[in-house]
């Protein structure tokens, strides 16, 4: 069943850098990914029904970060729909971040957990969008400043290890919060075996132009 959208509404779009995508930069906050895709195509689709989009995804954020920043940039805000966005630190921190260590999965979910509670309480839809990993190939830098290194094959093998649980948790909250689940990961892997990986997302977890169509397409199809 989809979400309705109705008049008025409040959507807010949150989580890590591919949902951030230089929203303080942007005019309208939304950023220039898949958010910003969205929110046009909703409003060229339903003109008689007016949306407040926002945004409040921040680079480099994992769960933890959410969970500090939730009632401020979150609840308060009183959205009637909520779409979360996270993950993808929590896989690699370890790797990016000389104080970081794996999270264990247990850890990632129940923080997760915590953020979503609140939510459903208030009854806020929601719309969980799975992290996702692309096999693409050869060595790329990642990160910045002192949390820059090399990922190359043998380090992305680790991430999707490490990965694959969370995503099964990602999903389990979905069935007992009753939200919407867009499946990121296997779309990315479908549309990957087409074309390559490199065209959705060049170093495997950022979307190109493309991979932010094909996620906002996604979104849409949960919506009504």
């Amino acid at each position: 069943m989809t979400i309705t959208i109705r008049p008025g509404s409040t959507v807010m779009f949150t989580g890590d850098s591919i949902t951030d995508c230089q929203r303080l930069e942007s005019e309208d906050g939304l950023g220039f990914g898949y958010p910003l895709r969205v929110a046009g195509e909703w409003g060229l689709r339903h003109p008689d029904r007016p949306v407040t989009w926002l945004n409040t995804g921040i680079a480099g954020h994992k769960v933890r970060d959410l969970e500090a920043r939730w009632q401020t940039d979150v609840l308060d805000a009183r959205p009637d729909v909520v779409s979360v966005l996270v993950g993808v630190n929590d896989m690699g921190w370890h790797t990016l971040d000389p104080a970081g260590y794996v999270i264990p999965v247990e850890e990632f979910e129940a923080g997760y957990d915590r953020l979503l509670a609140p939510l459903a309480e208030a009854g806020t839809q929601l719309i969980l969008i799975e992290p996702f990993l692309l096999p693409i190939h050869g060595v790329i830098e990642a990160g910045a400043g002192a949390g820059a290194a090399l990922i190359g094959e043998k380090e992305r093998e680790e991430w999707r290890t490490d990965l694959d649980p969370k995503i099964q948790a990602v999903r389990t909250l979905a069935r007992k919060y009753g939200a919407q689940l867009l499946a990121a990961d296997g779309m990315f892997a479908e549309l990957a075996a087409r074309t390559g990986p490199e065209y959705w997302a060049a170093d495997g977890v950022h979307p190109t132009p493309a991979g932010h169509a094909a996620l906002a397409a996604a979104w849409l199809r949960l919506v009504a």
